[in-house]
């Protein structure tokens, strides 16, 4: 994937996201991911925010921080944290994610949903997530990835050249995650619509590298400078 394309991708998409990949993609997927961020309050990171269509479901005693490459997503997410008085976000930035300006271990937890087959280079994308969260954080991504095997599988393979089309890539697998990272899983969890999404929640070793994995944990459900 190109950040042209990307670029281009997005500035068609924002003005009916919301009223079409919104709904699918806000299925389950967006708010199970925020939901695992809030055993207790911290410091949040959402890579790829997008509309800010996630963000009413963080706690409301996280501070939130949103980063998306696209201008024309960006303007409608500050446009929902005014319109929905979200205070708990604290601030939104147009940045890329190759390339993060925050310190290490900056975040209790960060959320990518949906971003790591859309963003050029993913295994750099994951090397600064795993960067600026802090050792014993949470990261939680949520995304496609290409089947094994299977009529599903055929079709990820004829939809892969058109990719640049599409603004994703329909044929990544998710090894590409896990085999490039020093994350321990914790848990993955296939998501409807059909098994097309996978909730993967990550964790970073804490400092103490004795230290056992925090169990998981059932969960539920600033002033914003944007």
């Amino acid at each position: 994937m190109q950040l042209e394309h990307i670029l281009r991708s997005y500035a068609r998409y924002a003005p009916v996201y919301d009223h079409t990949f919104g709904w699918l993609l806000n299925f389950r997927g967006r708010s199970l991911a925020a939901h695992v961020t809030n055993r207790h309050p911290g410091r949040i990171l959402e890579v790829g925010v997008g509309t800010g269509i996630s963000l009413q479901f963080y706690r409301k005693e996280h501070q939130v921080h949103g980063i998306d490459v696209s201008p024309h997503m960006l303007e409608r997410a500050r446009k929902r944290v005014h319109r929905k008085s979200l205070n708990h976000v604290a601030h939104l930035e147009i940045m890329d994610a190759r390339e993060m300006n925050f310190p290490d271990g900056h975040f209790d937890a960060v959320v990518a949903a949906y971003v790591m087959s859309v963003v050029p280079e993913p295994q750099r994308v994951l090397r600064e997530i795993e960067r600026v969260c802090k050792p014993g954080g949470d990261v939680i991504i949520v995304n496609h990835f290409a089947a094994e095997k299977g009529a599903r599988r055929n079709v990820e393979t004829l939809l892969a050249p058109l990719s640049h089309k599409l603004g994703w890539r329909p044929d990544m697998p998710m090894d590409e995650i896990l085999a490039h990272t020093s994350l321990h899983e914790v848990r993955r969890q296939t998501l409807p619509p059909m098994g097309l999404f996978t909730l993967l929640h990550l964790r970073k070793a804490s400092h103490d590298s004795s230290a056992q994995p925090v169990p998981e944990q059932s969960v539920g459900g600033t002033k914003a400078q944007c």
